[in-house]
């Protein structure tokens, strides 16, 4: 009987060749094409002549080792760096390495299980992909690329096995073994600071040495120090800046300008130590300029005790500024001066560089004088205090203070307000938090804070002293740091177009985005429920303001020109403002050197780096706090507001303390959710549930990690909760808190009553993914 020979396989067209591609997780080269589609012998010949043709055409692109792959597709494990934050908040990155003329696919970093902003821009990831259907990627987190730190911030536990080191960095995911003799007498649940030993083995466990001891982890001021190693905020000054601030001494006369008989006053918060600005008006004289003021913003001289390349100087520039936490500061410049020989206390004589400023009765600059002096501040006074005494209220301020000082003070700033309001500025509306610390230390409460007109008053003085600051240095043609503010992105602006059109609020397309614009739609929102949903996508749209060399003008103030210049004790590019002005004017021969103008370029990129980085910790930190603060409420329904919306769940702000955290997409009442980008919102699938940015929501707190500072909530539906009211007492936990464990509400009574009664969904369709139960707090 005759063999029957075997039926050949069809050769694959194009077609079917691009959907073996696309469909494969990885590249793929011509060996894995013909074993797909059993092509051998001879027959590979034409198969390569087809790849070759099909990436002539573009349809392909050459990897690494003969590997081809779709053009824009990334293959399933990929090194991915950190770039940006889209407007929903959520984390963008893109390929560590991209040499093809189109733009790479967005890939958006899924957030880490105990914090929403647990990566920095520019930091590299190994991450697995997975591709959505419009081509964007979704990143899960691998592991960090890179060295091991050279230390290690962790809680010392000790166990049944001995000394074990967990590192706070929300990153980590592992222990480290600490033996007895390297422990330095730490003691059980204490922060301390440890560098890792070298191991002999590879697969050994990592062992670490206790270097420093910090104290007890339940405290608030050690949450504080954990938020400021993890974002390498320099918490000791050089030995030779601290010599050099302790050899300071008090400023002579010499030259300077006697402002001593001019009742200059330093207005501060209640709490505030340093004293870096003073300010005084009075109702100009000039007949020509009727109802004008003449007004004088006055600065501490700190460029009289910090040179350019000196000690000081050195450790100012490496910190860029100084970090503001709710329970401590970190100065850029030593005590001795940040609190001492720049401090603008009442009584002394001080160093000063002052401004001189005519304004007419509309607020518009006439003219502007700069000097350098010898002040002597007439009164620390509060926010408090001046509002009390503008309103007519007892203070303790003298009358004759009132009508010398505060009523031409508040003259001046109607005048200026008034311009403001002329040129169109944005006006956010946008509610602070403070963190009410007792004098141990202890967090007492969370409150909104308040936002007086002395508070503006302070604000529209100092921008009108940049302002002139910023028109001198360009009047003299001295080099100028500038603080920029860059025009919204057009592609943000378009996005909220379309959003804005469904509430029937229009932004004409084409039209050029002023801030005046934007502001008139926030008053047209005034009265409704979508304003603080606005706000905040508004807020989205702005670019993030930096420090350059280059002037392309303040977006937000709606200023041509704008630098800073009013705080050279916290900031590193007032003092170079300083500097300028003094070399240009000719007040001293301690202002720029010669060769300074080269360097302004990479001394903006490293203190636009540095607020960064302070902003960063300072928020952490406020997480942190918060999540110590709620911790003993776990298990308690408050009611709050969705302020972000991303594919992977929503993140949601409580009305009462602020506090911000996650809900997972996973713990959303059963179904599946499709997330409307364009529109901010999740929508079920199966029962038509649709969750907003902006919408009002009840959530029960689930889970507090203040180590971490995570929070994860739950949105609560039905009668029986909605009875439950805000800030109920917890359930199942009790008032003491782990600052290292979760603090969590009985999970089966939740998930009992988030699921909808009736049948569970079919599965039909592509099933949606399941989402790691983050556990972060949203970072704005």
């Amino acid at each position: 009987m005759a063999k029957i020979k075997p039926k050949a396989t069809p050769f694959p067209s194009k077609d079917e060749v691009l959907t073996f591609i696309r469909e494969s997780p990885v590249p793929v080269g011509k060996r894995e094409i013909a074993r797909a589609f059993h092509i051998k012998g001879s027959d590979r010949i034409p198969l390569k002549a087809m790849l070759k043709e099909l990436e002539r055409e573009g349809h392909l692109e050459l990897r690494e080792k003969k590997k081809v792959m779709l053009p824009g597709h990334l293959p399933s494990v990929l090194v991915i760096e950190v770039a940006d934050i889209d407007e929903d908040g959520e984390q963008l990155a893109r390929p560590a390495t991209w040499e093809q003329e189109t733009p790479p696919p967005r890939i958006f970093l899924a957030p880490d299980k105990r914090s929403r902003a647990a990566f920095a821009t520019g930091e590299r990831i190994l991450a697995r992909m997975s591709r959505n259907d419009d081509g964007s990627y979704d990143a899960q987190i691998i592991r960090r690329i890179g060295k091991s730190p050279d230390r290690i911030l962790g809680v010392y536990r000790v166990g049944r096995e001995g000394g074990r080191l967990h590192p706070t960095d929300r990153r980590a995911k592992n222990d480290f073994i600490v033996r007895a003799e390297d422990a330095r007498g730490a003691e059980n649940n204490e922060l301390v600071v440890a560098t890792l030993k070298s191991t002999r083995h590879r697969n050994s466990q990592r062992e670490a040495r206790v270097l420093e001891r910090i104290g007890a982890i339940d405290t608030p001021r050690s949450l504080s120090l954990i938020a400021l190693y993890e974002h390498e905020v320099p918490m000791a000054f050089s030995r030779d800046a601290e010599e050099a601030a302790k050899a300071a001494k008090a400023a002579d006369l010499g030259a300077r300008e006697d402002l001593r008989a001019l009742p200059l006053v330093t207005i501060d918060g209640s709490d505030a130590r340093d004293f870096d600005d003073a300010v005084w008006a009075e109702a100009d004289d000039d007949k020509e300029n009727p109802g004008g003021w003449h007004l004088m913003v006055a600065i501490a001289d700190v460029a009289h005790y910090v040179t350019a390349g000196d000690a000081l100087d050195r450790d100012a520039y490496k910190r860029g500024n100084s970090t503001y936490l709710p329970n401590q500061v970190v100065p850029m410049l030593p005590e001795e001066l940040s609190n001492g020989w720049c401090s603008l206390k009442p009584g002394v004589d001080r160093p000063c560089l002052a401004v001189h400023m005519w304004i007419d009765a509309e607020g518009k600059p006439l003219r502007h004088r700069f000097i350098r002096g010898l002040m002597r501040s007439a009164a620390r006074l509060t926010y408090e205090q001046v509002q009390a005494a503008h309103n007519g209220e007892d203070t303790e301020i003298p009358g004759q203070l009132t009508d010398l000082v505060i009523k031409p003070l508040y003259g001046a700033y109607s005048a200026l307000l008034a311009a403001r309001e002329a040129r169109g500025t944005l006006e956010l509306e946008l509610t602070e938090r403070r963190v009410v610390v007792d004098d141990d230390g202890r967090i007492t409460a969370i409150v909104p804070r308040e936002r007086l007109d002395s508070h503006k008053l302070i604000e529209e003085f100092m921008i009108a002293a940049n302002v002139a600051a910023a028109s001198e240095l360009e009047r003299l043609r001295r080099p100028c740091m500038y603080r920029v503010h860059e025009q919204p992105d057009p592609v943000k602006i378009e996005a909220l177009s379309q959003v804005l059109a469904s509430m029937d609020l229009h932004l004409a397309r084409g039209q050029v985005i002023r801030p005046k614009v934007l502001t008139q739609l926030l008053t047209k929102a005034a009265k409704r429920p979508e304003k603080p949903m606005i706000n905040e996508m508004i807020l989205r749209t702005q670019s993030q303001a930096v420090y350059s060399p280059e002037n392309i003008g303040h977006f937000g103030l709606a200023l041509p020109r704008y630098a800073h210049f009013t705080s050279p004790i916290r900031r590193y590019a007032d003092l170079l403002v300083h500097r300028a002005l003094i070399s240009g004017l000719k007040l001293g021969d301690d202002g720029l050197p010669p060769d300074a103008t080269e360097a302004f370029e990479e001394i903006a990129q490293h203190i636009s780096k540095t607020e960064r980085r302070s902003s960063a910790a300072e928020r952490d930190a406020v997480d942190r706090l918060t999540a110590a603060y709620m911790a003993d409420k776990v298990g308690g329904i408050f009611q709050g507001r969705v302020n972000g919306v991303t594919r992977f769940g929503l993140f949601v702000t409580l009305d009462d303390s602020g506090a911000d955290g996650l809900v997972p997409m996973s713990s959303l009442p059963d179904d599946r959710y499709d997330h409307n980008e364009a529109k901010h919102c999740l929508i079920g699938r199966r029962w038509g549930r649709v969750y907003s940015l902006g919408d009002r929501v009840a959530a029960r707190l689930m889970e507090a990690t203040p180590v971490t500072g995570g929070l994860v909530m739950q949105i609560i539906e039905g009668d029986e909760d909605a009875k439950t009211p805000a800030n109920s007492e917890p359930q199942g936990t009790d008032a003491s808190w782990d600052p290292l464990k979760k603090t969590s509400a009985n999970k089966k009574l939740a998930d009992r009553k988030s699921r909808k009664p009736g049948k569970r969904p079919t599965g039909k369709g592509k099933n949606r993914k399941k989402t790691p139960g983050t556990k972060g707090s949203r970072r704005r």
